[in-house]
């Protein structure tokens, strides 16, 4: 690996997509079964990471623009091409071939899948899309990706602190806005302005590791925080569902406004002590092949898993459970064995990923080395 390699890329990075997507997978496949907000965390976590490759990547691209005397627009560019290469392919493959078996809604909301606001369609109709609803997270992050690039790359860099603090500060304002007024849960969940505290917290990290990495990185980078912001985020998770047992009221300020700042800082500190690097079992878990492999593939796995198998829409005559159910009457020992569901809709899952990646993904990947910064 080169040694420019080696400065951009972290390996224990792919421990934690791995992570994150587990933690989404656990929550969609168990549903009620499962108390905790397993899969707003891990989503949480994806929009954390995201901020900080990012903006890192970005930064860099900004600082060899002025290095080089070329344009900014030179990063725009490499910028959409190298992200479309990456995300596109397997998104519109996916999205063609539901069209395809017409599987719902695809075909009655294909604009807005085509045009990555399927959270913006959740949130005017206030209800999920079925098989399609993860697909909301791919829709904020697009969305994104539309908007800030141009911040940073046109900006000056002594702006940057200024502008990421303005991000949280929005979306923690639009969030007590929505919460004030009444609005429905929804809307506050999967608008994109309402999750900017995520990505800007990943940007103060990649702005720290870039401009201040001894004098603030360094610092942060520090298990004792992992511990203590994971430990405030488990309060405020069990005072909320305190208050909801004891108002019957699903939804209050806890899960609207507090629960994601909190879990995006419990991700932020975790996420820079995996940049500086995990010792010991931690390190073992985000490095050993197995993590390292399903975090590669984290991205199809997200993708494709409400298509293998969800709780409230996959029917009885599908394929999946039709072959679940066979292989139940074979082994009556794995019939309401949750554990067992639960590894035959990963394996499945994964297989698909695998073929994604190899067969689709990978390939078109190459392609991003003739559109380096």
């Amino acid at each position: 690996m080169s040694q420019e390699k080696k400065e951009t890329y972290f390996s224990q990075l792919d421990g934690v997509r791995f992570l994150a997507v587990a933690l989404v997978l656990v929550d969609h496949w168990l549903t009620e079964r499962n108390p905790f907000p397993l899969g707003h965390l891990g989503v949480t976590m994806f929009f954390v990471l995201s901020g900080f490759l990012i903006t890192r990547i970005l930064i860099q691209s900004k600082l060899k623009d002025d290095q080089f005397g070329r344009s900014h627009w030179f990063s725009v560019k490499q910028f959409i091409i190298r992200r479309s290469i990456r995300i596109f392919p397997i998104y519109f493959l996916s999205i063609f071939a539901l069209y395809y078996f017409d599987v719902p809604p695809v075909r009655e909301t294909l604009v807005w899948c085509l045009t990555y606001s399927t959270n913006l369609y959740i949130a005017i109709n206030q209800h999920w899309m079925g098989t399609i609803d993860h697909l909301w997270s791919l829709a904020v992050e697009e969305q994104y990706y539309l908007v800030f690039p141009y911040l940073i790359l046109f900006l000056p860099t002594r702006n940057y602190l200024k502008l990421l603090w303005i991000m949280i500060a929005i979306s923690i304002g639009f969030r007590l806005y929505f919460y004030f007024q009444g609005s429905p849960w929804l809307i506050q969940y999967v608008l994109m302005p309402t999750a900017l505290d995520c990505f800007g917290l990943g940007g103060l990290m990649a702005y720290y590791f870039t401009f201040k990495k001894e004098e603030v990185f360094e610092k942060i980078a520090n298990g004792r925080f992992v511990i203590l912001s994971f430990i405030v985020y488990a309060i405020c998770v069990t005072l909320t569902q305190i208050q909801q047992k004891e108002t019957h009221q699903i939804y209050n300020f806890g899960n609207l406004v507090a629960e994601r700042f909190l879990a995006a800082v419990f991700c932020f500190f975790l996420i820079a002590k995996a940049v500086a690097g995990y010792s010991g079992y931690v390190k073992w878990f985000f490095e050993n092949p197995v993590c390292q492999y399903l975090g590669r593939i984290s991205y199809g796995i997200y993708l494709y898993h409400n298509f293998v198998y969800n709780y409230y829409h996959t029917p009885q005559t599908s394929i999946v459970l039709r072959g679940l159910h066979k292989i139940q009457r074979i082994a009556p020992y794995f019939t309401l064995n949750l554990g067992f569901e639960l590894l035959y809709f990963l394996m499945l899952t994964v297989i698909l990923a695998s073929l994604s990646w190899y067969c689709v993904e990978k390939p078109i990947n190459y392609l991003k080395k003739y559109f380096t910064y």
